[in-house]
C-alpha cells in the first residue's frame, strides 16, 4: 500500500504570493475588544457590589436588623470581629459570621412582620 506523499506535501506548500498576516491589531482587535466588553458588563460591577457589601459589613451595630444568607431576619445583638450575633426572637440568639449578612433592613421592620 503505498500513499502519494508527494502529492500531500506539495498541497501544503504555502503559495509563492501569498499575502502576510496583516496587522496584529485587526488580528488580536476583536479579542482586545471582547476583554474589553466583558471587564464593563462582568468585573466591574462585580467589585462594585463588593465594595458596597464591605461597607455593609463594616458599618454593622447593635440594635440593627439584618436578612442573613439563609433569610434569618433578626436584630444585632453584638458586634464581634468575624461573628455577629443576631437575636431572631425573644432570649434566642444566633452567632453567625458578619460576611452571611446580605442586607440591613430600616429600624421597625420586624416589629411590622
Amino acid at each position: 500500500m503505498s500513499f502519494p506523499i508527494s502529492y500531500v506535501i506539495a498541497q501544503a506548500a504555502p503559495a509563492a504570493g501569498a499575502p502576510a498576516a496583516g496587522n496584529p491589531l485587526w488580528t488580536f482587535g476583536p479579542l482586545i475588544l471582547l476583554f474589553g466588553l466583558m471587564y464593563f458588563m462582568m468585573i466591574r460591577p462585580q467589585m462594585k457590589r463588593q465594595k458596597e457589601h464591605r461597607a455593609l459589613i463594616s458599618s454593622l451595630s447593635k440594635g440593627d436588623e439584618v436578612v442573613t444568607n439563609g433569610g434569618i431576619a433578626g436584630r444585632v445583638d453584638e458586634v464581634g470581629e468575624t461573628f455577629i450575633t443576631v437575636e431572631i426572637a425573644t432570649n434566642v440568639l444566633v452567632k453567625v459570621q458578619k460576611g452571611a449578612v446580605s442586607q440591613v433592613l430600616p429600624k421597625g421592620s420586624l416589629k411590622s412582620a
